[in-house]
């Protein structure tokens, strides 16, 4: 008998150590911000693996079916750039994703899945789909990970672990301090964050995807599609949805059918994911176990198939029918829309004086990605949330910064998803899908460039990570009048980034802005005042507000000590993509001293530490 139980363990063990695998970084969620950290740092040269538990990848904008992009719509980011365009090539062109009002890019979240699954089928990234981890525990200084898939139990052993979970699971389990729900005005001087703390998270909504069959008699005359009514239905519940008496609607809304054009997708398909007594839900999962949120989930979905259930009976839009846009037995998306997850506490800390003011700080110094989306939040189910109006808190374009991505408390470790450590209402603006992609895309270039350079992601170069994601075509600085594909939106981004040259933030409707102005005069005094903080000896320089000009250049290069002369920039005028004519007598603009700037002073070299802070020489 002994020795059978040793046969046995051996057979176990054996087992096991056929599923072992060792990585470089490994990501468990193959969310929106999990599939962007795979992505980029495979590309960057490391072995990657995602842990995903449903079958497809892109989180929220795929298998939650929000396929309905909130902003950053001037602003195409890095893979969030990449992603759209190959949207477009797909659907054939811009015009084509423009189908909702709410958004300039919609899709089908399937074809979203198989997108992000071809930019994923890359060298040294491997994906464990439908794969369910079951421990998470430090090895040495990386660690190891048990996860289930098919019935057999797998193990990797990482040096660095990412958090893309869709509500910051692993926070907990490794250690990391966080903050759940709303913050108090004491803990983050938002003179909007309520005067005390609580663990109210926003609302989630679980989405269904409609079709219209009025175009196809066989399904239009039969049943398929049309939902059942669910226990407990109260048509009052959605009554307001799209027939208010009073008040203004959300959008302006005036009719029921334009309610439904919200969410269009292509091929005559609709997003049902209303936050106007539609399906928003609250669960209060911080306080659930696992089976009571599975149990409330299960509510969730129901509140959707009433809302169905009313806009195909009570409505009479009966030609809109559930799409099978899922694998899954009831069509209905594998996951919720979660708005909502634990926060990291960071390096640094994202609030909305950050926002409001960013050049009142250094913060916006260290930024790794960019947004553009009002401060947006989901309370309206809850009746004991605090009343806040979100929406009026104004704020212009932003970027967030790499230290929102780093705990404070555990090394080797990196958030990739909306677990990063921002307040409660900044969270508002930073959980929408080009911002994660973003937030991730960043998280996998931190994580390679610690691999490569065999340092803990605490030890890594902000200046470093904000280069490798330039050269990927990623904005760290939201400034909407540049362009990647200028040959200077290099320079121009680092020349913001060092507060040398400033934008202009506007609060603007749904897509806020700032602007950079690469056309505009550049005069002596702006630029010398950019410039002291990272050049002291330039304090006693004059500077008039006469526009710059070359000889002015020439004169900043001798106080600090430059070895370039007049000449010599001429000579290279041209090969640096310079479009304003060689001339001393000449105003040169922004994009033109951005250039200079970057090219012969090279103030972005100077490290920064995580509050974009000068480190000390």
């Amino acid at each position: 008998m002994k020795n059978l139980y040793c046969t046995l363990f051996s057979l176990l063990l054996l087992t096991i150590c056929a599923g072992q695998k060792e990585v470089d970084v490994l990501i468990i969620g193959g969310g929106a911000g999990g599939t962007s950290a795979g992505i980029q740092a495979a590309r960057m040269g490391v072995k990657v693996q995602i842990i995903e538990a449903t079958p497809w990848l892109g989180g929220m904008l795929t298998s939650a079916g929000v396929s309905a992009i909130d902003g950053n719509h001037e602003m195409p980011s890095g893979i969030w750039g990449e992603f759209r365009q190959k949207l477009r090539d797909h659907y054939g062109g811009a015009e084509a994703l423009a189908t909702g009002w709410v958004s300039h890019t919609l899709f089908e979240p399937s074809v979203g899945n198989k997108i992000l699954q071809e930019m994923a089928n890359i060298p040294n990234l491997d994906i464990a789909f439908n794969a369910i981890y079951s421990d998470v525990k430090k090895d040495g200084e990386g660690w190891q990970i048990t996860y289930s898939r098919n019935k057999k139990v797998y193990s990797t052993k990482a040096k660095i672990l990412i958090d893309a979970t869709e509500i910051g699971e692993l926070l907990p389990l490794v250690g990391a301090d966080f903050r759940l729900g709303m913050d108090a005005k004491s803990d983050t001087n938002e003179k909007e964050a309520p005067e005390t703390a609580n663990n109210i998270v926003q609302d989630l909504t679980y989405v269904l995807t409609l079709e219209d069959v009025s175009k196809i008699p066989l399904l239009n005359q039969g049943k398929k599609g049309l939902v059942k009514k669910p226990k407990n239905y109260d048509p009052e519940a959605y009554a307001c949805a799209c027939k208010r008496e009073d008040g203004d609607m959300f959008g302006g809304v005036s009719g029921c059918e334009q309610m439904l054009n919200y969410g269009k997708l292509p091929n005559n398909k609709y997003m049902v994911n209303w936050p106007n007594c539609g399906n928003d839900f609250y669960v209060n999962w911080p306080e659930l176990s696992k089976e009571e949120r599975s149990n409330k989930l299960a509510d969730a979905k129901a509140f959707t198939q009433g809302f169905v259930y009313y806009i195909q009976n009570e409505l009479g839009f009966k030609h809109l029918r559930v799409a099978e846009e899922f694998p899954t037995k009831d069509n209905f998306p594998m996951i919720p829309y979660d708005r909502e997850a634990r926060r990291v506490k960071g390096k640094t800390f994202l609030t909305v004086d950050h926002l409001e003011r960013p050049y009142d700080f250094t913060l916006y110094r260290t930024g790794i990605t960019v947004g553009d989306y009002p401060i947006d939040h989901h309370h309206d189910k809850n009746s004991e949330a605090p009343e806040i109006d979100f929406i009026n808190i104004k704020v212009p374009s932003y970027n967030v910064p790499l230290g929102s991505l780093v705990p404070e408390s555990v090394e080797q470790f990196i958030v990739a998803e909306k677990n990063i450590s921002v307040s409660n209402i900044v969270n508002g603006a930073t959980r929408l899908q080009p911002v994660v992609l973003g937030i991730g895309q960043a998280a996998g270039a931190l994580s390679a460039m610690s691999i490569l350079e065999n340092k803990k992601p605490s030890e890594i170069s902000i200046r470093k990570v904000q280069n490798a994601l330039l050269e990927s075509n990623v904005y760290i600085m939201p400034f909407i009048d540049i362009k990647k594909e200028d040959s200077a939106f290099g320079a121009m981004q680092r020349m913001g980034a060092t507060g040398i040259l400033k934008g202009t933030g506007i609060a603007y409707k749904w897509a806020n802005q700032t602007w950079f102005y690469p056309n505009r005069m550049v005069s002596e005094h702006e630029l010398i005042r950019g410039l002291q903080p990272y050049f002291p000896s330039l304090e006693s320089m004059a500077a008039s507000g006469a526009g710059i000009r070359l000889p002015f250049i020439a004169s900043i290069l001798q106080k600090v000590n430059m070895e370039y002369s007049i000449p010599v920039i001429k000579t290279k005028w041209n090969t640096w993509g310079i479009h304003q004519a060689c001339d001393d007598k000449i105003a040169l603009n922004r994009r033109t001293v951005s250039i200079l700037a970057d090219k012969l002073l090279n103030p972005f070299a100077m490290e920064v530490n995580w509050n974009g802070e000068l480190k000390q020489k």
